[in-house]
């Protein structure tokens, strides 16, 4: 095991070394003058000059790809064009709160896709599990900005029971978790589903049924311990959709994250500060995948001697 997580670890140094290549590569993928479309036609050629030696892009492609990784292998990804805070102090202030939305979105979407996909597979053939079974279609099948302004309109406009938007505390925080869990968790509760299907017809299960344990025990114990495997990579992959997705929820629920701080970004053409978000994006989905394979270890022993 140790001897994986080493090379795992080294592949990452390449992988990284990319994601900051693709990021740095930003503004020459900008149609026209970066320079000219962020301080507009009004702008002067001294300027515009200014500018071009202030984001490097007089440096060329390679050269701006060194300069970038040395100044943010030192902690610096630039100033906000907008506000002219530094893209590291600008991200700091959001984080927190995406953290708080995707980690409760995650716990939502992990337990609500989990009990679903027991349910479906405990009850085949039953109309409970079809309920089960189109409910989670259903759920990753909506998008999350729909289901977001349906969840605004029944709760906030026709019950009055939660707020539209912003941040105070858990009631706040409760209707942009669900949207963002809904879409992960029918996909959760697939595989979830279908791994209960394989363990519940699995040997060992009829073992423990001809002992006479309860079927709680059969379902819990043995079979979904089991079926679980599969799901985890699935979750840790949600999680990193989770941290795409809050682009649109942030936005829908006027939630001041990431996600809102991007979409706003985009709006003003703030180049540098839409790469600092894309970068830590990318390489916090790079590190949650790393951290799913160390999970099946740790769930299945016969994982960690293999």
């Amino acid at each position: 095991m140790a001897r994986y997580l080493l090379g795992r670890l080294a592949w990452l140094v390449p992988t990284l070394l990319g994601i900051a290549f693709v990021t740095s590569s930003v503004l020459y993928l900008v149609p026209g003058d970066p320079a000219q479309i962020l301080l507009g036609e009004m702008a002067t050629p001294a300027q515009i000059q200014a500018l071009r030696v202030q984001l490097h892009l007089n440096e060329g492609l390679w050269g701006r790809y060194v300069l970038y990784l040395g100044d943010t292998l030192h902690g610096d990804l630039g100033r906000s064009y907008v506000s002219q805070k530094p893209v590291t102090v600008a991200i700091a202030g959001a984080l927190p709160e995406t953290a708080e939305l995707a980690l409760t979105a995650w716990v939502l979407a992990a337990a609500g896709g989990s009990l679903l996909g027991v349910a479906a597979a405990a009850r085949p053939g039953t109309w409970r599990g079809a309920v089960v079974t189109l409910a989670s279609v259903t759920g990753f099948s909506v998008p999350v900005f729909w289901l977001g302004i349906l969840l605004i309109y029944l709760f906030a406009s026709v019950w009055h029971v939660l707020p539209t938007g912003g941040v105070g505390g858990i009631r706040h925080l409760l209707l942009p978790a669900v949207t963002l869990a809904v879409p992960s968790a029918g996909i959760i509760a697939r595989f979830v589903a279908d791994g209960m299907a394989g363990a519940l017809g699995a040997d060992f299960v009829r073992t423990a049924a001809a002992k006479g344990l309860p079927p709680r025990s059969i379902v819990w114990k043995h079979a979904f311990r089991n079926a679980i495997i599969p799901a985890v990579t699935v979750m840790g992959l949600q999680l990193g959709e989770l941290l795409s997705g809050v682009v649109l929820v942030e936005t829908v629920f006027a939630w001041p994250g990431l996600g809102r701080l991007l979409f706003n970004a985009i709006g003003q053409r703030d180049l540098l500060l839409i790469q600092g978000i894309v970068l830590l994006l990318a390489v916090t989905f790079v590190l949650v995948n790393l951290l799913v394979d160390v999970a099946y270890g740790m769930i299945d022993p016969r994982i960690r001697l293999a």
